[in-house]
């Protein structure tokens, strides 16, 4: 979320103007960004997922190409929520992209001609795609959405060139397909080690188990890890599945050249909450102690923001970021969050009062950090909820939620905040209180200029030290795509 780019900064931003518009034909919700690669700029559109290739040589701009898949429509009434696509991903000449009815696809970046397809996920079945996925080297990691519907998650690497698929590794399951390294999480066994995907299960709801990995990728090209997380374990319902049901809700770690996983920390053991855990993971080097850590800065749904070593997984600051009564906090001895017993849901008992909701402290609204403050700028949700767990059975292509839930806003009046953090020590810096969930991504600039949305219309330019509002300016709808940034 960080461009180094400081021709806008906190003097001038006030002068911010429309430079120009571009309708991407598709109305549903937009949260992935545009990409832009030379003079070429890459538009992609919710559901039927069309893509555009922009000319920026041209005023003010001319359309070079554009490609819309053909897809199965049985995807969009099983997706998820909202029919989104969270971005493309540019390689050697390539674009790569997912669809929603769960399709991988290659295209040539100059004419826009497919060069190869693969199939990643059934909507026959309730999965679907939305997630942006990332390359590494010459494989395209994509997820699975469906949690809902009972999917049992994963992550795929796809060849960038042939779209062969390479590997697959579950969120759920016996080790062998979890793909889990020899000395998967060594340096901390109290996180769990081998045959939690099945033992953390009753029976074999780990089949149904969800662990959906639809959120956003990171790479330490220096390490050689990947970081993704997993959502939330199948059905809502905690009574059906009891046991910390490995390895939902959880931040793994993977060789992107194999899929072994080195270190998983799972967030919320035994989830009760809907708290998906699928929020991006930041990696920054931070101080710590006199030292220097390779961190890795993880705000999740639970409303826990979590500053941890990349390199195996060791707990290095936790606090909640938003307003937080289900747990009084994090043990970092263990791991496992310290639970209010009377916030934990149940099959056919309306618990009240939870917060925060389903919705999170912050869903997949993906933060940024800024490397001249040393703060993160986090897009925040401010929602509380009743929630009674209800029994459902699995039904291939049916929902499988289980819950009835209520939602409103928590203490305060407002629904939502943006606010700056500081992920050495956990706390909260500054906030601009908003009506609404701050549903979208964030921008940082070198300028010291921070970027973001909200869901009545309004994009704002904030100064990155202090909060002020430097320049707004309303759009015709919410805003829950990320901003980005490049010179014209």
């Amino acid at each position: 979320g960080y461009s180094p780019l400081k021709q806008i900064n906190t003097l001038n931003a006030k002068k911010l103007r429309v430079a120009w518009t571009f309708s991407t034909g598709a109305l549903r919700g937009h949260e992935g960004a545009p990409l832009v690669v030379g003079n070429t700029m890459y538009v992609h559109s919710a559901y039927p997922n069309h893509v555009h290739a922009l000319d920026l040589t041209k005023q003010p701009y001319e359309i070079k190409w554009r490609y819309t898949p053909k897809q199965d429509p049985r995807a969009v009434p099983v997706a998820c929520c909202d029919v989104v696509h969270r971005g493309l991903n540019y390689v050697e000449g390539k674009i790569l992209m997912i669809t929603l009815d769960g399709q991988v696809i290659g295209l040539d970046a100059n004419t826009g001609k497919e060069l190869w397809k693969a199939k990643n996920a059934d909507p026959a079945k309730g999965a679907t795609m939305t997630g942006a996925g990332i390359v590494i080297n010459d494989k395209f990691i994509v997820p699975v959405s469906g949690g809902e519907f009972g999917v049992r998650g994963h992550v795929t690497a796809y060849n960038i060139n042939t779209g062969e698929r390479v590997w697959r590794a579950y969120s759920t399951g016996p080790d062998e397909e979890l793909l889990l390294a020899d000395n998967f999480n060594e340096a901390h066994p109290e996180y769990g080690r081998f045959g939690e995907g099945t033992k953390t299960w009753p029976g074999e709801e780990w089949k149904t188990g969800g662990g959906t990995t639809w959120g956003w990728y990171t790479y330490d090209p220096d390490l050689h890890l990947f970081y993704y997380s997993t959502g939330n374990p199948g059905t809502w319902n905690p009574t059906q599945r009891k046991g910390d049901n490995k390895w939902s809700m959880t931040i793994w770690a993977r060789d992107p050249d194999t899929g072994k996983a080195t270190w998983a920390y799972q967030m919320t053991p035994w989830d009760a909450w809907d708290y998906d855990g699928v929020n991006e993971s930041v990696l920054v080097d931070l101080p710590f102690n006199g030292s220097t850590k390779k961190a890795l800065v993880h705000f999740d749904r639970n409303g826990f923001g979590y500053t941890m070593d990349r390199t195996d997984g060791t707990l290095l600051t936790v606090e909640p970021f938003s307003y937080v009564n289900w747990a009084t906090g994090i043990d970092k001895a263990t791991g496992r969050p310290i639970e209010d017993p009377e916030k934990r849901t149940r099959a056919g008992e309306d618990i009240k009062n939870i917060c925060p909701s389903a919705m999170g402290g912050k869903d997949q609204q993906p933060s940024a950090y800024s490397p001249h403050t040393g703060l993160f700028y986090v897009p925040t949700n401010h929602l509380c909820m009743d929630y009674e767990g209800v029994e459902v059975k699995y039904t291939a292509g049916a929902p499988y939620v289980g819950a009835n839930v209520k939602i409103y806003g928590g203490p305060g009046g407002h629904h939502g905040e943006f606010l700056a953090w500081d992920p050495v020590k956990g706390k909260r810096v500054w906030g601009i209180k908003e009506q609404f969930p701050v549903w979208s991504g964030v921008l940082t600039t070198g300028g010291n200029v921070v970027f973001y949305g909200t869901m009545d219309g309004w994009f704002k330019a904030v100064n990155a030290h202090s909060g002020e509002v430097l320049w707004k300016h309303k759009v015709g709808s919410g805003i829950i795509a990320a901003p980005m940034s490049y010179i014209g």
